[in-house]
């Protein structure tokens, strides 16, 4: 063993073994570029949630037949929330330590489920009123636009999001770029209450998703421009082609080689790291069955296929991979790729074994997915497959908490969960059926019996009239 200097004329030394590889290697520049620091060492979270959750009490409902939104169904049951927290769910009141300051509300006859979800929104981002100045949902200027986040976009006084709470009791939800490219940007979940800003709405931990899509949306908008793809196969060789990219993005920056940050490649790393889910916006069986291989041979996951209307003939393929199919109940038709739907398409997918969810993708749909399920529902029992009401819940409840990435924080009536709760008047699977109070975390934010306890955004208080400040 022995010393020997290294280097053009400096003083480092290494210690060598034998003639083996330095055990202390050569000095690395210690004068980093900023600009490889800056691609390497960037803030995945420049924008952070500030919500907070508005004030509660301690509330206890009892006698209500409670849906946990995990297929359990609890007659004369009882919920008690508390710090804002679900803090137990039981058929015997005396199991429970309810505090003696605890707000008591009789449930009988009525029903409680978890908060409503909603996978697929773009509130906010298409807001109301319908006009062009609130069209910010699609960044239609290349197919492929990772680098654009939603959040962005999204205008918090939209009125939609009170109507979404008090008449679907939604109590969070997904919100989406627009199918016009075949990667949109990325999704933002949000806390369905009203904020000054939209980080005051987002879900705090929740994961950030990316907006894929494939079929007629993308190749039709860049093939009447001339570009593209303007073919289905031209749409996946667009999306394998950026995913190369991508890949070798990755590789650089785990090597410490970036010498530039680019904002499309690093959520398209996010991506690949397991980070940010993928939301597939999809109709046809073929297509995402050519997804799921593209998927696999890019190395991420699909979380979600989006509309899917042909999901029923690939379920056992859905329940292989654990994709979700976030549905409509019977909304096709509108172009050749939504021809091919069945009523029956959520009960064959719940039949195979696979995750259901039913989403919107529209301002008044978002209002009634409780109804939404219960005519999958019923043609589901048509076509002779019995689903219980109790599992039926799932599909607006945990199965989408879990498509979004949330199903640890909310989606179930578990202890410890986020106190987002609906009790509602009747059956929430009955067309007469609506919400009657909602609690997002813990705290009463509707009740239809006060008319004080409705939330209204700032855009419709009006506008300041004539004399006043403007």
């Amino acid at each position: 063993m022995g010393l020997r200097a290294i280097g053009a004329g400096g003083l480092a030394l290494a210690l060598v073994l034998g003639s083996g590889a330095p055990l202390i290697a050569k000095d690395k520049k210690k004068d980093e570029s900023a600009a490889v620091k800056a691609a390497r060492d960037f803030d995945k979270n420049p924008f952070p949630s500030t919500y907070k959750p508005y004030p509660g009490r301690t509330t206890l409902i009892t006698g209500a037949t409670v849906f946990d939104g995990k297929g359990g169904r609890i007659e004369s049951g009882n919920v008690l929330i508390k710090d804002g927290k679900l803090a137990g769910v039981s058929g015997a009141l005396a199991d429970m330590d309810v505090p003696p300051d605890a707000v008591r509300i009789d449930g009988s006859g009525k029903f409680v489920t978890p908060g409503v979800i909603d996978v697929h929104s773009h509130l906010g981002v298409y807001a109301s009123p319908a006009v062009e100045a609130h069209s910010d949902g699609n960044e239609m200027t290349s197919p492929t636009t990772p680098e654009v986040w939603a959040e962005h976009s999204v205008w918090p006084q939209d009125p939609g999001f009170s109507r979404a709470l008090t008449n679907g009791g939604v109590t969070s939800l997904q919100i989406l770029p627009g199918s016009g490219n075949l990667i949109g940007g990325r999704s933002v979940v949000l806390k369905n209450v009203y904020a000054r800003t939209v980080q005051g709405m987002k879900f705090p931990g929740a994961p950030y998703g990316m907006k894929m899509a494939c079929g007629e949306n993308p190749k039709r908008v860049y093939g009447e421009k001339g570009q593209m793809p303007s073919t289905r196969m031209g749409n996946f060789a667009v999306d394998r082609a950026i995913w190369i990219k991508a890949k070798e993005y990755r590789a650089k920056r785990d090597a410490g080689k970036l010498e530039e940050r680019d904002l499309a490649m690093e959520t398209l790393a996010g991506v690949l790291d397991g980070d940010i889910r993928v939301q597939n916006h999809c109709y046809r069986a073929d297509e995402m069955a050519q997804v799921l291989d593209m998927a696999k041979e890019a190395g991420y996951k699909v979380a979600a296929f989006h509309h899917a209307v042909e999901a029923y003939k690939i379920g056992e393929l859905l329940k292989e991979n654990d994709v979700c199919a976030a549905i409509w109940a019977d909304w096709w038709g509108f172009k050749m790729e939504s021809y091919d739907a069945v009523p029956e398409n959520a009960g064959l997918l719940y039949k195979a074994g696979a995750c259901v969810v039913i989403h919107s993708d529209d301002e008044n749909g978002i209002q009634r997915l409780n109804q939404e399920a219960a005519k999958a529902q019923g043609s589901a029992r048509r076509a002779g497959i019995a689903i219980p009401d109790e599992e039926v819940v799932r599909w607006f409840t945990l199965n989408a908490a879990k498509a979004i990435g949330v199903d640890k924080d909310t989606g179930s009536l578990e202890a410890g969960k986020m106190g987002d709760v609906v009790l509602w008047n009747g059956n929430p699977l009955s067309t007469y059926s609506r919400p009657e109070k909602v609690w997002v975390d813990g705290a009463l934010l509707y009740d239809a019996n006060d008319p004080k306890r409705r939330p209204v955004s700032d855009f419709e208080l009006g506008q300041p009239g004539e004399g006043e400040v403007k």
